[in-house]
C-alpha cells in the first residue's frame, strides 16, 4: 500500500472573540514530513474536541501555549499506525497521542502510547480510559481528597468527565451523588448511571435545586466543571470542611470580560473549605493506579461510558462548537472517514 503524502487537517484561521464561529477555522492540506528515526506515521481513527481548547485559541499565557494562526490545532487522538521508524510501535498498532485534528500525522513514538483494544474499543482510550477517565478519578480521589461516606455534587454530570465522576464516587461508596446537566434527557441518563439525583439547572436557581437535591445533610465533596452560579450554590451547600475540585468553568469561557468570583466566597472561611484548582497533567503518576481501576469497572459494568460521535473532519469546528453548547452526552468525538 502506498503511503500518504499529504494530510487534510484543520487550521485556526482567526481568534475568536467570545463564541467561535466556523469562519475562526479553516479546512486545508498539508505536505507530511518524510518518517524520521524513532518515529511513526498514524492514521487517526478518532480525535477529541475538549472545552479547554477554547483557552488555547486565546493569544494568551496560559497553562498550555496557544495555537498558532494559519497552523493546525492539536489535540487527543486515536489512530492505527501505518508505518513504523520507531523500536516502541508497528505497522497495525492502535496508539493515543495529541496530534488530532488531522487525518495523518507524523508522530515521534515516545509520545505515542499504545491501546490495548482488547480492553476496549479505540474511542475510549480518548474517554474513560484515556485523559477523561483520569481527570475524573484523580480529581476526586486525589484533589477533592473523596471518603467513602461523602455525599458528592457535580456539575455539567453528563459530560465526559463529570459521567465518570458519579459513577467513581459511587464506586467507592458516596453516601450520596448528585448532578447537573442541561436537559431532561440528560438529567434522566444521570439517574440511569446510578446517581442519586440530579437535576436540570435550566429549571430554577441552582442553589435551590441543590439545596433540594441534597437535603439536611448538604455536601462534602463538589466537582467543578462550570463554574459560576454552580460553584456560588456549591459554597453554599458544603459542609464544614468540604472540598472542592475546580476542574473546569465551561459557562465562562467565552466570556469577553473578566467574570466575578461567587458572590458568597467568604463562606470558605468559616466553613473552612478547601478550593483547589488541577489540571490533569499534574496527575499523571496516577495513571497505573487509575488504569487498572478503571478497566476493571468497565470489564464487570461499575461504570459506563457515553460517546457523541461526529463523522467527518471537516465537521470538528462545528463539534466543538456544540460542546462548547453542551450539545454532547459524555465524551465528545469527530470520527475520520478513509
Amino acid at each position: 500500500m502506498s503511503l500518504p503524502s499529504v494530510t487534510r487537517e484543520i487550521q485556526l484561521a482567526s481568534r475568536p472573540v467570545g463564541r467561535p464561529v466556523p469562519e475562526n477555522f479553516r479546512l486545508a492540506e498539508s505536505a507530511l514530513p518524510e518518517l524520521g528515526d524513532g518515529q511513526i506515521l498514524v492514521r487517526n481513527l478518532f480525535i477529541s474536541v475538549d472545552p479547554y481548547m477554547r483557552g488555547r485559541m486565546n493569544d494568551v499565557k496560559s497553562y498550555s501555549a496557544p495555537f498558532a494562526l494559519d497552523k493546525a490545532l492539536d489535540g487527543g487522538a486515536v489512530g492505527e499506525v501505518l508505518a513504523s521508524r520507531s523500536s516502541q510501535h508497528k505497522e497495525g498498532d492502535v496508539v493515543v497521542h495529541s496530534l488530532g485534528w488531522r487525518e495523518y500525522a507524523v508522530v515521534e513514538g515516545d509520545a505515542a502510547t499504545t491501546a490495548d483494544t482488547g480492553l476496549a474499543p479505540a474511542s475510549a482510550f480518548l474517554g474513560a480510559l484515556g485523559m477523561t477517565g483520569l481527570t475524573a478519578y484523580a480529581g476526586l480521589l486525589k484533589v477533592a481528597a473523596f471518603a467513602p461516606g461523602d455525599a458528592v455534587f457535580v456539575s455539567g454530570a453528563a459530560g465526559a468527565v463529570g459521567s465518570l465522576v458519579g459513577q467513581i464516587a459511587k464506586a467507592m461508596g458516596a453516601s450520596r451523588v448528585i448532578g447537573s446537566a442541561g436537559s431532561p434527557a440528560k438529567v434522566a441518563r444521570l439517574l440511569e448511571l446510578g446517581f442519586d439525583a440530579a437535576f436540570d439547572y435550566h429549571d430554577g436557581p441552582v442553589r435551590e435545586q441543590l439545596e433540594k437535591a441534597a437535603g439536611p445533610n448538604g455536601i462534602d465533596v463538589y466537582f467543578d466543571n462550570v463554574g459560576g452560579e454552580h460553584l456560588e450554590a456549591a459554597l453554599s451547600v458544603l459542609n464544614v470542611g468540604g472540598r472542592v475540585a475546580m476542574c473546569g468553568a465551561i459557562a465562562q469561557y467565552n466570556s469577553t470580560e473578566p467574570t466575578p468570583a461567587p458572590r458568597n466566597l467568604m463562606l470558605a472561611i468559616g466553613k473552612q473549605l478547601t478550593l483547589k484548582g488541577f489540571l490533569v497533567g499534574g496527575q499523571r503518576q496516577h495513571a497505573a493506579e487509575f488504569a487498572g481501576k478503571m478497566a476493571g469497572w468497565l470489564a464487570d459494568g461499575t461504570v459506563r461510558y457515553d460517546e457523541t460521535i461526529v463523522d467527518g473532519l471537516e465537521n470538528a469546528p462545528q463539534a466543538f462548537m456544540d460542546l462548547l453548547d453542551g450539545a454532547n452526552t459524555g465524551k465528545m468525538l469527530v470520527r475520520l472517514q478513509g
